[in-house]
């Protein structure tokens, strides 16, 4: 094996930091790994963890359909943090993934290949609002020389959350500078974020990747791949793209439909945000993950609002970004009031065009309507 590349995984097995394995919906469960947290970015693996690669695939474990709990609960190296105009960005790695990439409803494996699987999230300094669809590339020198240039896929993973990433070779052990390019989002914001971001901006952060490095990097197979529920994510000291609670959304909670695994919480507010053409009230759909909360963006979702079995809203929800909703669906519903014993239907006409880690890329795919009755 190469010196730049990853020690060997020693295939332990064990439990770790998993959401709803015992029990289903938004919350799940949670049980801490023994013995310690194995916090990424620290050099201090928990109990059973051991610096490496991310174990091959197995065959041997008969997959659900949804979200599963991956192979594997692995560590991170942190490598910093920067700002630039209304952005902030950090940057981390792990050991080469598999991943799936998404066009349509297609799904297209990728190889573990490279060095490492290069991760990069993108927030608002001011909120803490992790920032989907913000247009990442990263540029990859060293001594000045590039060495990898490339836009990286937005995914999801139940152990990183959502973020930008994807695996790169790079030119031996060493010290090197990243990059990091916002293009900028192309959804609509509303509210305070209103006029905001839509100017690119670029960060540069250092990246080493060495041997003390690489040992942050850890990896624990888990007795619990394959079942239904998730790995909890990784407290990496940057913000998570997660849904609010259903308690801290604004105006009232409608109720929450599924489709292929996806929440989907449905909210009235009485008026729409500041930014939004039209009359109250205003719907807002919220699309999350199960057990860990994490946001499905780039989706396309359309509403159909039926009182007594006639039709008294049809649209389209747009993509929107909020501080106070979120991201999320949206649309003004220009007057149509908005009854208990309602049916409430949302129909995903394009599933989430991100790319998927292990655990999620049997989900959020063959999305049909969905209905609520209206609380």
């Amino acid at each position: 094996m190469r010196r730049r590349a990853f020690l060997s995984t020693a295939g332990l097995a064990g439990l770790a930091g998993l959401a709803g394995c015992a029990a289903s919906g938004d919350g799940g469960t949670a049980t801490p790994p023994p013995g310690g947290t194995g916090r990424p970015g620290t050099g201090t693996p928990a109990p059973g963890e051991r610096p490496g690669a991310t174990p091959p695939d197995g065959g041997d474990v008969d997959l659900p359909d949804g979200v599963y709990v991956q192979r594997f609960r692995e560590g991170m190296a942190m490598q910093g943090t920067a700002e630039s105009g209304p952005y902030a960005a950090g940057l981390m790695y792990a050991a080469p993934h598999v991943f799936w990439t998404v066009s349509g409803t297609d799904r297209r494996r990728i190889e573990r290949a490279g060095d490492l699987h290069l991760m990069a999230t993108v927030w608002d300094p001011e909120t803490g609002t992790v920032l989907p669809e913000a247009g990442v590339s990263v540029e990859i020198t060293r001594d000045g020389a590039l060495v990898s240039q490339e836009v990286i896929y937005p995914m999801l993973s139940q152990r990183m959350g959502f973020h930008y990433g994807a695996n790169f070779r790079l030119d031996g052990d060493g010290e090197y500078r990243v990059r990091v390019s916002v293009g900028g989002l192309g959804i609509r914001r509303t509210g305070a974020f209103e006029g905001r971001f839509a100017e690119p901006a670029t960060v540069e952060i250092p990246l080493a990747f060495t041997e003390a490095e690489r040992r942050k990097v850890t990896v624990r197979e888990l007795e619990a791949y394959g079942k239904r529920g998730a790995v909890r994510p990784a407290e990496t000291g940057m913000p998570q793209a997660l849904a609010p609670e259903a308690s801290a959304l604004p105006g009232r909670v409608l109720g929450t439909a599924t489709s292929d695994d996806a929440r989907l919480l449905a909210a009235l507010l009485e008026t729409p945000p500041d930014g939004v053409e039209g009359e109250g009230p205003y719907l807002a759909v919220s699309a999350r993950t199960p057990y860990n909360r994490l946001v499905l963006p780039a989706m396309a979702v359309e509403a159909a609002l039926a009182r007594d079995g006639e039709p008294v809203f049809e649209g389209g929800l747009v993509r929107t970004l909020d501080p106070e909703i979120g991201y999320h669906y949206g649309a003004s519903l220009d007057g149509t009031a908005v009854g208990s014993g309602d049916e409430l239907t949302l129909t995903p006409t394009l599933p989430p065009q991100v790319a998927r880690h292990e655990g999620y890329e049997r989900a959020f795919l063959g999305m049909e309507p969905a209905t609520l009755a209206v609380e």
